[in-house]
C-alpha cells in the first residue's frame, strides 16, 4: 500500500542538460535518511520543462539507481487525455511502481469531465494510479465526492495526492473510500494536521533538504505519536514557509544550491529568486544548520 513519506525530487541541471552526477546524489542522501518512496518528473522536477527523451533517460537512470530499494513514482499527467495515457504506459513498461496524475491543468473541466478522464486513463492502463489534486496550480479542484467515486470503482487507481488544503475535503474521502486507497499530503505545512485526519502519508518538497525529519514526523504520525510529531511540525513551519515564498521548485533549488549539492540552475519560464526573497531563505538555512 502507498504510505510513508515520498519526496518530490527536483530536477538538478547543469548547462540545461540534466545533472546525473547530482542526480546520483539526491537520490542516495533520500535514501540513506529513510525515505520511503521517490517521486520523479513532478511539478517540483519541472516536468512541464523536460522533454520526452529526457524524461525517459531520467528514469531508466534513476530506476536503475534505485534498484528497487524503495517506490518509484512518476508524474505522468497533463491536460492532453492521449499524451497522459501514453505517458502512463511508458511508466508502466519502464517498471515504475505509481503514476502521478494531476487534474488537467487551463482545461477548468467540470466533475462530470474529471471523472470521465481519470476513468479513460484508468481503463487505458493498469499501473496503479494516484490522482494529483494542486487546484492552485491547475485551477480546478476535484471534490470528494468524484475522488471517491472513482477509488471504489477502479481498482488501479489507488490513491490521491490531495494539496487543496481544504481538510473537510480530505476527511471525507478517508471516511468514505476503503482502507487501500491512499490519502497523500501534497502541503508541507499541513502535513501533521492532513495526518491527523488519517491520511497515510505525504509527497514533500521539504523532504529534499530535510528528508529524516519528514520521515520522522510521519513515522511519529503513524504511530499515533501525535504529541511528538507536534514538536517537529513546530520545528518545520519556518523552513516550510520559507520554501514557498516563490512559485515552488525555486525556493528549494535555491536551497539545495546553497546546501552544495546542486548546481544553480532552473528552466524557463522559472528563474531565480528575488535578492530579498534570496537572501531570507538564506537565513533561514543558517537557523536549520543545513549551510
Amino acid at each position: 500500500m502507498l504510505k510513508g513519506s515520498y519526496v518530490a525530487l527536483v530536477t538538478p541541471f547543469k548547462n540545461n542538460e540534466i545533472d546525473y552526477n547530482s542526480l546520483e546524489r539526491l537520490i542516495d542522501f533520500q535514501i540513506e535518511n529513510r525515505t520511503d518512496g521517490i517521486l520523479l518528473c513532478g511539478t517540483t522536477g519541472e516536468s512541464p520543462t523536460i522533454a520526452g527523451d529526457e524524461k525517459e533517460r531520467l528514469m531508466r537512470f534513476s530506476i536503475k539507481k534505485i534498484n528497487g530499494r524503495i517506490p518509484v513514482m512518476m508524474g505522468t499527467g497533463t491536460n492532453n487525455l492521449h499524451h497522459t495515457i501514453s505517458a502512463t504506459i511508458k511508466a508502466q513498461e519502464w517498471d515504475v511502481d505509481y503514476a502521478l496524475v494531476i487534474t488537467p491543468y487551463y482545461n477548468k473541466p467540470t466533475q462530470i469531465g474529471l471523472y470521465q478522464y481519470f476513468k479513460a486513463v484508468a481503463e487505458g492502463t493498469t499501473i496503479p494510479i494516484v490522482i494529483y489534486n494542486v487546484p492552485g496550480r491547475t485551477g480546478i479542484n476535484i471534490q470528494a465526492e468524484t475522488t471517491i467515486k472513482l477509488a471504489k470503482e477502479f481498482s488501479n487507481i489507488v490513491g490521491i495526492k490531495e494539496a487543496s488544503g481544504n481538510l473537510d475535503q480530505l476527511s471525507h474521502i478517508v471516511k468514505y473510500t476503503d482502507k487501500d486507497f491512499s490519502v497523500m499530503s501534497g502541503e508541507d505545512a499541513l502535513n501533521l494536521p492532513i495526518m491527523s485526519c488519517g491520511a497515510d502519508g505525504v509527497i514533500s518538497v521539504t523532504a529534499n533538504i530535510l528528508p529524516r525529519k519528514v520521515y520522522d514526523l510521519v513515522e511519529l504520525c503513524s504511530k499515533d505519536k501525535f504529541n511528538e510529531a507536534l514538536k517537529i511540525h513546530q520545528e518545520l513551519i519556518e523552513i516550510n514557509n520559507a520554501l514557498f515564498i516563490e512559485t515552488n521548485p525555486i525556493p528549494v533549488k535555491e536551497a539545495l544550491h546553497l546546501m552544495k549539492k546542486i548546481e544553480r540552475e532552473l528552466r524557463l519560464p522559472l528563474c531565480f529568486m528575488e535578492n530579498d526573497n534570496l537572501e531570507i531563505l538564506n537565513t533561514v538555512l543558517k537557523k536549520y544548520k543545513l549551510v
